[in-house]
């Protein structure tokens, strides 16, 4: 681990990676620049020319954005997908995880089995019969059937990392804690998931970008009012051609949300991946 850190402290590393992330973020800047250009300057040329002459960026393409009613409301829809579905992924995961993990209950190798086996399950092959089974219910094309979609084929891999690193932790902790009268509950709450923190920051910044940036459900699963902006985006695609004033801010509204999520949560997000690399 030492020798990582001193390899990362060098020069020539810390220069590589800042390339890697200039790299990394000149999409995000191109896409930026666009949605500040009219209609008129992208067609004259790429957004790279917008850096001789500033003059033609303006904000008017996100004040037309917040008046187009389908965009606005696309967007709330997505707030309302995603928010739900990864609270309750990384709730009931928590919940589950520890129980797999150290409590003793009739079947409990068995069941986790049971959702490992499902880790290899495809999304696809469930969309045909949890479709005709919201029909049912009357949860097609509404916002809490793609948020229980989501949750369903969210939850095996979530109990599954979430397990694994309970279980991880020093058995004679959680004993100490069942000595003091600690009942499971406040071990749960007071130890499990304060240690556990950078494992769950992982696996809601995971669940998060897939649930926001994911199409292929909401595309079948939402109607008209209840589609998110990712769909929203590719209706607009298909109504109206190249209109980019409209999408370009559509894009970047979509984006920088992930993002910001991301760099909101990196320093979790590290720990949770290095996690178990230093014993």
């Amino acid at each position: 681990m030492n020798a990582i850190r001193r390899g990362l402290g060098s020069g020539l590393v810390q220069a590589f990676l800042v390339v890697i992330g200039l790299v990394w973020l000149t999409p995000l800047a191109g896409l930026f620049l666009s949605s500040l250009r009219s209609a008129q300057d992208t067609a004259k040329g790429g957004w790279w020319t917008a850096l001789a002459g500033p003059g033609q960026l303006s904000f008017d393409n996100y004040s037309a954005l917040l008046k187009n009613a389908g965009i606005t409301q696309a967007f709330w829809n997505t707030v309302l997908i995603s928010v739900p579905a990864t609270t309750l992924v990384v709730v009931i995961a928590a919940l589950a995880g520890y129980a797999f993990a150290w409590l003793d209950f009739p079947l409990r190798e068995p069941v986790f089995l049971l959702v490992v086996a499902l880790l290899v399950v495809p999304v696809q092959i469930g969309l045909l019969p949890v479709a005709k089974l919201f029909g049912a219910l009357g949860l097609f094309g509404t916002i809490p059937g793609v948020v229980l979609f989501h949750v369903a084929y969210g939850l095996p891999f979530a109990v599954f990392l979430l397990r694994n690193y309970f279980a991880e932790m020093p058995k004679e902790m959680l004993e100490a804690a069942r000595m003091d009268g600690g009942s499971e509950w406040r071990i749960f709450t007071r130890l499990v998931l304060p240690v556990g923190r950078p494992a769950i920051a992982s696996l809601a910044i995971f669940q998060f970008l897939w649930v926001w940036n994911d199409m292929l459900v909401a595309l079948l699963f939402a109607d008209s009012s209840s589609q998110p902006l990712t769909v929203e985006l590719q209706s607009q695609i298909r109504q109206f051609g190249s209109n980019i004033d409209v999408l370009a801010p559509g894009a970047f509204l979509s984006l920088i949300v992930p993002v910001v999520v991301f760099f909101a949560f990196q320093r979790h997000f590290v720990q949770g991946v290095m996690a178990g690399s230093v014993k």
